[in-house]
């Protein structure tokens, strides 16, 4: 790569934790085994990566989760969809461990379909990397609130991720953003309408406070309303 090229690629960040507790030695083993599996890295800066070279054959459509947490959402929905191509970001092991290990029982129990990918990095790169209107649909589900003002910047909602989902996104598909926290509630909202290339489909409280039947429950929102606090769920439809 040359100097311009090099100065000219977006910076790699990462936030929070990457690793908690060790983990046993029989799930170390099976995620060491299974984690390469299924498993990706970024292409060079500048280098497109096409979602269907990430699997064996090609799917009718790729979602993308970015910060899946234990996975349980994403895995969910690729039981439900074994037609869809799954691509899931997450820097956190442990959640990255839980997603890999119920693949790899899923497998066990003789079901070998093939529909998730992950991706262990900066979900803002593998956004930039991906071709135009190469994600049907795109979730961005309970992400870390940054609630201090001087980490705010850090929050993955924000003007340029919605700019880049528009542009992946093709008309008709969908982008679902949601959150338990008030500030990055009003956050959220703020920059949605300033989109314009998506439409919030609410007609409705009831719209944004009430999970669709085919958005399935993730750990954190099951552990937020069992705190008291109140999910918001927001669909987008790309225009």
């Amino acid at each position: 790569m040359s100097e311009d090229e090099s100065a000219a690629a977006p910076r790699r960040l990462i936030y929070g934790r990457r690793r908690g507790r060790k983990l046993s030695p029989t799930r170390e083993g099976r995620f060491g085994e299974w984690l390469p599996r299924v498993s990706f890295t970024l292409p060079a800066p500048g280098v497109t990566l096409d979602p269907a070279t990430l699997f064996a054959s090609p799917k009718q459509a790729y979602w993308v989760e970015v910060g899946f947490g234990d996975g349980g959402h994403m895995f969910d929905l690729s039981e439900r969809h074994p037609e869809i191509g799954f691509i899931g970001i997450e820097p956190y092991e442990h959640g990255v461990a839980k997603l890999v290990m119920r693949i790899a029982e899923r497998h066990e129990r003789g079901d070998h379909r093939d529909n998730i990918r992950i991706l262990t990095d900066d979900a803002r790169l593998l956004l930039k990397a991906l071709p135009d209107k190469a994600v049907q649909r795109g979730f961005t589900l309970f992400p870390d609130p940054w609630p201090k003002k001087r980490h705010q910047w850090r929050r993955i909602v924000n003007a340029d991720t919605l700019a880049e989902w528009a542009r992946l996104i093709p008309a008709g598909g969908e982008l679902r953003v949601a959150t338990d926290v008030p500030d990055y509630q009003r956050w959220m909202l703020r920059h949605i309408l300033a989109e314009p290339r998506f439409e919030w489909l609410a007609e409705g409280s009831a719209d944004w406070l009430q999970r669709p039947d085919d958005w399935p429950a993730s750990k954190y929102e099951q552990k937020a309303i069992a705190a008291g606090r109140t999910p918001h769920y927001y669909r987008l439809r790309r225009l």
